[in-house]
């Protein structure tokens, strides 16, 4: 009988504690983020002891390269909100700053990693923005796969996403490689690029080919990213040690070798794509120049274009004559694109007057804005439908 009230009361505390896990409406709820018909947005923070309280947000106005800040107001309650302007549809992260501490909004469980920092993210649709919602449409598949470079001498991990139809068809597909910026690996243009979605809807709306879209690990000292290797809980950083060694891009063949041996793809040169980001923009450019045979489509948004003088990489020497071996190869399309505000954009100036002396054929897309996932996003929406032609 004991043993009987004893696994009763177990059972009555575990209820009660799960209870009071899942509030069951018995404590006021707390929205946050709370999106408005007119767009701005309410963000609130339970913090009674707090002594000040801030938001730090990318649609803030930023302060040099960081985010903009904005502080909160308090109430009676002990409940700190503060809300936005009316904003313009885009994914924006966010996060709060309770006396001087970076914390998360506890109240809003969408979260990416961005290089080592972790931020809150929500979506304005009604615009752009739209581009990069799950929406209901069929969907593509995306997986991390493992590959052997013997270039590198390691396995490492990539990510690859198959359009819709991929498992129950016998098509040949085309591929677009695509590579992140300093500080990212293999999952950051799928988390902060929302490429899945935006190539499903893209699809979805036939603006663009079915495609696979391969994004590589573009730093050579890594496996994979951090946490997904047998290094693991590394925190990430920014530059690693080796960037302009040149080992991302002699290795890059060993990818699409895996790429080409393990899935149906078209394997000629008009039916691959490259393309990347800052320092994925650099890689991009380089690979393609030094296989000038491999890639109908190159696309460079917001590129560190020119090396520094001092790059010993192999991959970098004699790069002029390797643009102009590219462009007597041909290629479909070079594209180029980045923000006006860029702090790369005297670089990329630089880089096009460097190909209209060789009359290397490109186009241009000049946004508003700087180096931000903002802009790279929309990049990769305009440069999807122009492939595979």
């Amino acid at each position: 009988m004991k043993i009987t009230h004893l696994l009763m009361a177990l059972v009555f505390a575990t209820c009660c504690f799960a209870q009071e896990n899942v509030n069951f409406g018995q404590q006021k709820e707390i929205v946050s983020p709370e999106i408005h018909a007119d767009n701005s947005v309410t963000f609130r923070m339970v913090a009674p002891d707090a002594k000040k309280v801030q938001i730090e947000s990318d649609f803030l106005p930023p302060s040099g390269f960081a985010k903009g800040t904005a502080d909160f107001k308090k109430d009676a309650d002990g409940i700190w909100t503060f809300t936005s302007d009316k904003l313009a549809s885009e994914l924006y992260s966010y996060q709060f700053i309770i006396d001087g501490i970076k914390v998360h909004d506890p109240n809003n469980a969408f979260l990416i990693r961005d290089v080592s920092t972790i931020v809150n993210v929500f979506i304005i649709g009604n615009g752009k923005a739209d581009d990069y919602k799950t929406k209901d449409v069929p969907h593509g598949t995306v997986t991390r796969r493992w590959y052997d470079s013997p270039t590198l001498k390691m396995s490492r991990r990539v990510t690859i996403y198959t359009p819709p139809g991929y498992e129950t068809s016998n098509e040949k597909y085309p591929t677009l490689y695509l590579m992140h910026g300093a500080g990212g690996d293999e999952e950051a243009w799928i988390a902060l690029g929302r490429t899945a979605q935006i190539i499903d809807n893209l699809i979805a709306e036939k603006k663009a080919r079915p495609m696979l879209v391969v994004m590589t690990n573009g730093n050579a000292n890594q496996t994979a990213a951090p946490g997904e290797s047998s290094a693991a809980w590394t925190k990430p950083i920014f530059i690693q040690p080796d960037i302009w060694s040149g080992n991302t891009e002699k290795a890059y063949p060993d990818v699409i070798k895996f790429v080409e041996s393990n899935y149906r793809v078209k394997k000629e040169k008009a039916s691959r794509a490259i393309a990347g980001l800052s320092m994925g923009g650099m890689h991009s450019l380089t690979i393609s120049a030094n296989n000038p045979d491999t890639f109908g489509y190159v696309g460079v948004f917001s590129s560190a274009q020119l090396q520094p003088k001092d790059a010993k990489g192999d991959v970098y020497q004699n790069f002029d004559q390797k643009l102009k071996t590219q462009k007597e190869k041909g290629f479909k399309l070079y594209w180029i694109a980045i923000g006006n505000t860029d702090f790369l954009f005297k670089q990329s100036n630089e880089f096009r007057a460097k190909l209209d002396a060789m009359k290397f054929p490109y186009k241009y897309m000049e946004s508003q804005g700087g180096h931000t996932w903002s802009n790279w996003r929309d990049y990769l929406t305009e440069f999807a439908p122009m492939l595979f032609k």
